[in-house]
């Protein structure tokens, strides 16, 4: 009976609404997929499936011209006239036969440059043909995976939700989506998703988009994680030699040259592979070109392949891009992942009159129910046939999601993952109810161990529950964190409790409370396991702590599009703590200093007495010119690299138990990160402040710098940190202007570098300004590569760093380690 009705299904899926449907094949009856199929001289088009099967949709009975456009085939025109509906229409295409004449290639005289010079020439006037309009876009995404491990690294993956057989083969991702697209150049765009579907998910909300795909080979760029260099770019010989291949004559006459794309130079963003060119034109007919994985600095992909096809309207004498697809080669920890994106723009209007409201912030939208459409939709509007193992997939998935949703299933599941063994209470258990979606996680102390001068080695064991909601993406959470310090001989914890009310303004209540032994610098500028390493090894204790009991109660929310604000209150106790222990895992006669961050070699003197103190802080957020999609389950926000980040913070202390504590304080940074085309990037980070009234607060509330002594870089970049300055000898409680900047040229200079080319990573430039009154301006300058690493893993870097304040202070090799952050 199973396989009955999914029979019926899968035949239902071919017998759509759409009027004209065939196959497509060559002369020895191979199927050809991707093969562009549209009305002439209208923008009414489609594409064939990867088994060769199209439908395109006609409303009217009539005649009509039915052009079949290939890569390498033959243009073919069929004129037909349709009585009823539907109508079936199965085409062989033939080879096209590429002439090239006999001519001499040289230096100076080679045919395929002045093709492309033309081409550039002739861009601007072709791009502006199509830079404004309206029309339909249709995009499918298929992602499988092969020969999937059971585990990496030890863990167990599963079977992600189903999707793989016994072979551990199967389809990770299909998905759908139908949007309604208004254009205008250089960068607007509203996109409004008309129907969203996703294998296996009821929820159906695909994150396949037209502005993600935007590949237009006018521009001078491809926007991927690197500026890729287009073919047509101003600066296009610098980095491709071209060699024409042949040319033929389309149906309408016109000489079409086939131009090969030969990278200069391997290691940088460049494409290979084909450009097709109109002759007189100087239009783009197709493009079929590939880009390794490394060329554009993402080493888990190995290959993508880019491919978009043209077709001619008579009429407007305009060459659209109908048709575009990506397909994918990727692998990393031993799965192998490979797929495609398929994307159809259809139904034209160009020159339209928008109206004002058209283009907003909110760059895309989805309809109402847009993720609940039934079958019989689909088959009407989806341009492009299911194969049948798509149409498997659709079927089997959402008879998993049903089973695998089922109280039954998941109690079934939970009771086999939740069984508790001896040795978690060391390594930590977790407890699931899966369909109610809460979680109870015991963190054990087995990889907690950590050393530091005050409280010795500490253990660290915490218990929390999560409840969320997955159909609006909320949740609400418990944890209570104890720690205990052996040198200390004392037990600390801490509780928290937050929950998040909705995904569309983000709005989130945080409440703590507690006592921890905490750095004087609330960024905490050295994570414990660095800490660790240097104290023990090298009897080097960067770490200073002081001991805070505390109440502390957070809200922030997004109050209108690109401005948040973030707001604390606490009250805590302050008390000085000193060093417990002068052990170390090596033998080293040298003293440790003490915990004191401003008398390192006084371990009588406490850095704070003891006092109270209630803050109250609010920082408001400003991302200029922010745009924004908007889904039923909440908005995302898309910073504007065009504009920079704006925060203004008023911080008061009040109620201290000595008037002295009591201070205000007023500060404002700005960020932006400055896009350079295919030169790099410029991350610029300026912070100011003032104290008012803070003569003599405590040490606690003084304004810390992000310094580092440790030669141990933590984060994926240093725009927030100095990389020799110590921690706490600039501190102040008075005014301050602090300044970081980084240059990272995106392989553009490294990569003509013969020998450092190889290393496939970024020269990064930086400098670092710190100015505080009755000190002498604090500067750092560095050079680095970054993107270091052994085979697709690039997580290390190394700067060399000299820093001067009051002449030349330091210098000094930073080794950056960008996962310490995660293991902390």
């Amino acid at each position: 009976m199973k396989k009955n009705i999914l029979f019926v299904v899968l035949l239902f899926s071919f017998i759509s609404n759409a009027q004209i449907k065939g196959l497509v094949t060559d002369d020895k009856n191979g199927s050809l997929p991707s093969v562009t199929i549209f009305i002439e001289n209208s923008y009414n088009n489609t594409s064939t499936n990867e088994k060769g099967f199209y439908e395109l949709n006609i409303k009217k009975t009539g005649k009509y011209v039915v052009v079949f456009q290939y890569l390498g085939f033959k243009t073919k025109k069929i004129p037909i006239t349709i009585d009823a509906f539907p109508y079936e229409l199965n085409v062989k295409m033939v080879e096209e036969n590429f002439a090239l004449k006999e001519v001499v290639i040289n230096n100076q005289d080679n045919p395929a440059n002045q093709i492309i010079r033309n081409a550039i020439a002739a861009k601007k006037i072709n791009a502006e043909k199509t830079a404004k309009y309206n029309a339909d876009f249709y995009s499918r995404g298929l992602m499988r995976i092969k020969d999937a491990p059971k585990k990496i690294l030890g863990q167990e993956i599963g079977d992600f939700d189903g999707a793989l057989d016994s072979t551990r083969t199967g389809i990770l991702y299909l998905s759908e989506t139908v949007s309604r697209l208004n254009f205008q150049k250089p960068d607007k765009m509203k996109e409004t998703i008309i129907a969203s579907k996703v294998s296996g998910k009821d929820n159906g909300f695909s994150f396949n988009n037209a502005a993600g795909v935007d590949f237009d080979f006018y521009e001078n760029y491809l926007p991927f994680e690197v500026n890729v260099i287009s073919p047509l770019s101003d600066n296009a010989f610098n980095y491709y030699k071209f060699k024409i291949e042949g040319s033929f004559y389309n149906e309408d006459k016109q000489q079409v040259n086939k131009i090969k794309v030969i990278a200069r130079r391997d290691t940088e963003p460049v494409v290979e592979g084909y450009i097709y060119i109109v002759e007189d034109s100087w239009a783009i007919y197709a493009v079929d070109v590939d880009v390794k994985g490394y060329r554009m600095q993402t080493p888990a992909l190995d290959n993508l392949i880019l491919k978009q096809s043209f077709s001619y309207n008579k009429t407007d004498n305009i060459w659209t891009k109908n048709t575009q697809s990506i397909d994918f080669m990727a692998g990393m920890l031993g799965i192998n992942v490979s797929g495609r994106f398929t994307y159809v723009y259809s139904n034209f209007e160009f020159e339209p009159k928008f109206d004002k409201k058209t283009f907003t912030r909110e760059v895309l939208t989805f309809e109402k129910d847009s993720n609940k459409k039934e079958d019989s939709f689909w088959n009407t509007i989806r341009p492009i046939p299911l194969t049948v193992e798509e149409s498997t997939d659709y079927v089997k998935k959402d008879s998993i999601q049903t089973l695998r949703k089922s109280k039954t299933y998941l109690d079934s599941i939970d009771k086999k993952e939740n069984k508790f063994k001896l040795q978690q209470i060391l390594s930590g258990y977790i407890y699931k109810n899966s369909y109610r979606n809460t979680t109870i996680n015991y963190s054990g102390p087995l990889t907690s161990l950590r050393f530091n001068t005050v409280q010795g080695y500490t253990l660290s064991a915490g218990l929390s529950y999560t409840k969320r909601k997955t159909e609006d993406r909320t949740y609400m959470n418990f944890e209570t964190k104890f720690n205990y310090g052996f040198a200390e001989t004392k037990l600390r914890a801490i509780a928290n409790f937050s929950k998040k009310f909705n995904n569309h303004n983000n709005a989130l209540l945080a409440v703590s409370a507690g006592s921890e032994a905490t750095q004087f610098n609330d960024k905490k500028p050295i994570s414990d396991i660095v800490n660790t390493v240097s104290t023990l090894f090298f009897k080097d204790n960067y770490m200073k702590l002081f001991d805070k009991n505390f109440v502390k109660l957070s809200y922030s929310q997004e109050v209108v599009n690109g401005f948040s604000v973030y707001t604390n209150f606490d009250y805590s106790e302050r008390k000085p703590l000193f060093n417990n222990t002068d052990y170390t895992a090596v033998k080293n006669d040298d003293l440790y200093t003490s915990n004191n961050p401003l008398l390192p070699s006084d371990n009588l003197t406490p850095a704070i007495a003891k006092h109270n103190l209630i803050k109250g802080k609010i920082t408001g957020k400003i991302n200029f010119g922010q745009e924004y999609w908007t889904r039923p389950d909440g908005k995302f926000n898309i910073p504007n690299d065009k504009y920079p980040a704006l925060y203004v913070t008023y911080e008061k202390g009040f109620g201290g138990s000595q008037k002295v504590y009591n201070f205000d304080y007023l500060g404002a940074k700005i960020t932006q990160d400055f896009a350079l085309g295919n030169k790099g990037h410029l991350g610029l980070n300026v912070t100011a402040g003032k104290f008012f009234g803070a003569d003599n607060i405590s040490f606690v509330d003084y304004k810390h710098f992000a310094g580092n002594q440790t030669r141990i870089g933590q984060s994926d970049n240093y725009l927030n940190v100095f990389n020799l300055m110590p921690y706490y000898t600039n501190s102040t409680n008075n005014a301050f202007f602090e300044t970081h900047s980084e240059y990272d040229d995106k392989g553009f200079i490294i990569n003509k570098i013969p020998l450092l080319n190889k290393l496939k990573s970024n020269l990064i430039l930086g400098y670092h300004n710190l100015s505080v009154p009755n000190r002498t301006p604090y500067h750092e300058f560095s050079a680095g590569l970054d993107n270091l690493g052994f085979g697709k893993f690039k997580i290390f870097r190394l700067d060399y760093v000299r820093s001067y304040q009051n002449g030349f202070q330091t210098d000094g090799v930073i080794f950056g380690l960008k996962f310490l952050n995660v293991l902390d």
